[in-house]
């Protein structure tokens, strides 16, 4: 891994680099991957991603798996028992949008046969298909503000993730 320029944000890190290389970027293929990528995404905002990557694991656990029906079926009970889960991220307002945002997935995947579904189907060839999806996650989800839809869109591949310049995972 060492033989290859990657972005600065990697720093060397094993944990970082893994993800860099192997998933930032690339689409997913369930729609927990999705719910799981999105959540990530909104725990780490005001935290670093490698932080967010090492509580991964438990908060997978705590989510369940991010299996939907699972997820949108918490209570005001779960809430309470994940904000004293010292292995996760402790936040209120991120565990409600997390189960907020599987409530709005399987809407979605009401309509259209899969949260991914769904997702697939929106435009994100022009500023204008970008800002329209945008808008849609603000209405739609909560806590994902323009920078978390746009890190959660590079994240899955909806738009070209910003690889510095040299990294070999950069398109031409």
């Amino acid at each position: 891994m060492a033989d290859k320029r990657r972005c600065k944000w990697t720093a060397d890190d094993p944990l970082l680099i893994s993800y860099h290389d192997r998933e930032w970027g690339r689409p997913i293929g369930t729609d927990a991957g999705h719910l799981e990528r999105m959540a990530l995404e909104i725990f780490q905002c005001g935290l670093s991603w490698r932080i967010v990557l090492v509580k991964r694991p438990a908060l997978r656990e705590a989510f369940e798996g991010f299996a939907l029906e699972r997820v949108a079926s918490m209570t005001a009970r779960d809430v309470e028992r994940l904000m004293k889960n010292p292995a996760i991220i402790r936040n209120r307002a991120k565990i409600k949008a997390t189960i907020s945002n599987a409530r709005q997935f399987i809407e979605f995947a009401e309509q259209a046969g899969t949260y991914r579904k769904w997702f697939g189907a929106l435009a994100a060839a022009t500023p204008r298909d970008r800002q329209a999806i945008f808008d849609a996650f603000r209405e739609h989800f909560a806590f994902m503000g323009p920078e978390t839809t746009k890190c959660y869109l590079m994240g899955v591949g909806k738009i070209r993730p910003a690889h510095d310049r040299g990294c070999f995972a950069k398109l031409p």
